[in-house]
């Protein structure tokens, strides 16, 4: 990644992957594009994007303040207010270096079992990662989303929310980056991801309950959730995160 400063004097960023195709930064680019449309929380403006690069508006980077996370709970709750008829995106995405299928489906419970768990279950399988018991059980969960899960309207997602991506601007303001995996999909399965690795603290999930129906007992189906960001690690990182996947199968599966 390379900061620099434009012709114009507004300060930039540059990142660049050769080894990834066209499709990366355009994704992140139309991810950028929506979540400003939606207007919940500050995104960087996208500048140009090409082949192996995007190049954006640098936000730069602060501490957080004593009211940063509310901020960022009531606009993620903005956010989430803007619907659509079905799941899924217009084009295909990333989640990190995975590509993400998009196609859009009315049912919930459905395209999260196609276009999210099983296709993440049947790599890694092929690859090695998950023994035929593993793949069995990510089956059977699929096959059950619909008793744990509640039916849940397709709102606008960032997709790929762990706290990293939740970022704090030079001036403060929440705000997201990286947004080549956004798409319409369950709020809860948002939420969720930010408590995976770390999570923000409670006075964040009060102010977005504030301004967003949150059910009391949502952290129950978190697992369920970040089942598919946990099979997305196994296969881009390897087998340090196959104990995780698995907790949640004999939880479930």
């Amino acid at each position: 990644m390379h900061r620099f400063v434009r012709p114009d004097g507004r300060r930039a960023l540059r990142k660049r992957r050769p080894d990834m195709p066209a499709s990366f930064f355009a994704a992140e680019a139309r991810g950028l594009a929506a979540l400003r449309e939606a207007g919940g929380l500050r995104v960087p403006e996208v500048y140009a994007v090409g082949a192996d690069f995007i190049e954006l508006e640098d936000l730069g980077e602060s501490t957080p303040g004593a009211d940063y996370f509310r901020r960022a709970g009531a606009g993620l709750a903005r956010q989430h207010a803007r619907r659509d008829a079905r799941f899924g995106f217009a084009h295909a995405g990333w989640c990190g270096d995975s590509p993400q299928d998009n196609t859009p489906d009315a049912d919930g419970h459905r395209f999260f079992a196609e276009r999210r768990l099983l296709p993440q279950a049947r790599r890694a399988r092929d690859a090695g990662l998950l023994e035929a018991d593993d793949a069995a059980r990510v089956e059977h969960v699929c096959a059950r989303l619909r008793e744990w899960i509640p039916a849940q309207p397709p709102v606008l997602l960032h997709g790929d929310l762990w706290t990293g991506n939740l970022h704090c601007d030079a001036r403060g303001a929440p705000a997201l980056i990286d947004a080549g995996a956004v798409h319409h999909g369950w709020a809860e399965a948002e939420l969720a991801m930010l408590t995976l690795f770390g999570a923000p603290p409670p006075c964040f999930f009060a102010a977005y309950a504030e301004h967003a129906p949150l059910a009391r007992d949502w952290r129950e189906r978190a697992p369920l959730y970040n089942l598919y960001h946990l099979l997305n690690h196994l296969n881009l990182f390897g087998t340090g995160y196959l104990g995780r996947v698995r907790a949640v199968l004999r939880r479930y599966g």
